[in-house]
């Protein structure tokens, strides 16, 4: 199969997009400050209820081929990783309100040019679950932070009334239709356990001498075997979080990053993010295994650590994984504002975390 190639012309910034960006921090710097009132401290802007905050190692298949080998992968070896596992809200809600899902993981040990403004030996890849951001472009995450900023001061029950109600259509056009709606997922989350959930980069980013979507899927039998579990919210609203803890008691869960080559400009757009790029034009390749051995999954200090103090960004990246597209393009410096808010509000120093030793056992 032949793969398009990466070049600097390959991106086309929307017109006025700096002012959809400006729109974004405005309006979710407003919803962090809503938050922050009511919850008095300052949480992250999306993602901000952790499941489970754990470390680990990131090991590079052996042997890829020349298009796969590329960029951190562009030789076999292992390096230390942190990942944090997170409900989708930039708020604590209960988890009757179950939305989409994250998986922000940091590597360590990284060399090579890395984009401006960061200096850690680290590449970060903040993943969510759905295959596809539903605001494909930088206007379209304006409209949506909009609607996401009219619901945050409502009351959670209307919060989880929406989800259900985003949930439940979701089924019957699983049912009818051959799959669910991307926006509706985003919105309203099945009740599944959070290790044997699908999670993606959404927006492409280059992948050293091409460009590629990424995404992590559990391999590990007993994460297989959660296909059925079902969280009751009405018996546990923190059970995402607990059933995430009792299975890093008793089990390594195991992830396989893959590659999804761009080879197709016009089915496979780089600044739509709300197209799914179709499977018979590349097919995601494994490139990497994760593997987060059993361990505390919840430690006070290290949430603390995870929550509190270390940063997750796609600013955090060598230069060949650079992101791409209007929506990552506003994430560059969406997170760093938004991060800058809550550290500032809280009165906790930020960290660029560049080894795992910095992280509470």
């Amino acid at each position: 199969m032949t793969y398009l190639r990466y070049s600097d012309d390959i991106e086309t910034p929307e017109e006025n997009e700096h002012e959809s960006i400006d729109g974004i921090i405005k309006g979710m710097t407003q919803e962090s400050q809503v938050v922050e009132k009511r919850e008095g401290h300052a949480v992250r802007a999306s993602h901000a209820k952790s499941t489970a905050c754990v470390i680990g190692e990131l090991t590079v298949v052996d042997g890829l081929p020349p298009e796969l080998a590329q960029g951190l992968f562009a030789q076999a070896g292992t390096y230390q990783v942190a990942v944090r596992f997170a409900q989708g809200p930039g708020e604590n809600l209960g988890d009757r309100v179950s939305t989409h899902r994250g998986m922000a993981i940091k590597v360590f040990g990284v060399e090579g040019e890395k984009l401006p403004g960061h200096d850690a030996p680290t590449q970060d890849f903040v993943l969510a679950s759905g295959p596809t951001f539903p605001a494909g472009t930088a206007a379209g995450f304006l409209s949506q932070a909009k609607k996401i900023g009219l619901t945050t001061p409502m009351p959670e029950g209307v919060k989880s009334a929406a989800s259900s109600i985003a949930r439940n259509i979701n089924k019957v056009l699983n049912a009818v239709a051959g799959g669910p709606s991307p926006t509706l997922d985003f919105y309203g989350h099945p009740y599944s356990h959070p290790l044997d959930d699908y999670y993606f980069s959404q927006c492409p980013v280059r992948f050293g001498d091409y460009v590629a979507k990424l995404g992590a899927f559990p391999v590990a039998p007993e994460q297989l075997a959660l296909d059925d579990w079902k969280l009751d919210p009405h018996q546990d609203e923190d059970g995402f979080r607990h059933a995430a803890v009792d299975y890093f008691d008793q089990h390594d869960a195991v992830f396989e990053m893959r590659a999804q080559l761009w080879a197709n400009a016009e089915t496979q757009p780089i600044e739509d993010t709300s197209v799914e790029w179709p499977a018979q034009d590349s097919q995601y390749v494994t490139v990497a295994m994760i593997r987060l051995p059993r361990q505390a999954a919840y430690g006070p200090e290290r949430v603390r650590y995870f929550d509190e103090v270390m940063t997750f960004r796609p600013a955090h990246s060598l230069a060949v994984h650079r992101p791409l597209g209007g929506v990552m393009r506003a994430r560059l410096q969406v997170y760093k504002a938004l991060s800058d808010f809550r550290h500032r509000e809280n009165g906790v120093a930020a960290a660029d975390t560049a080894s795992i030793e910095e992280i509470p056992a």
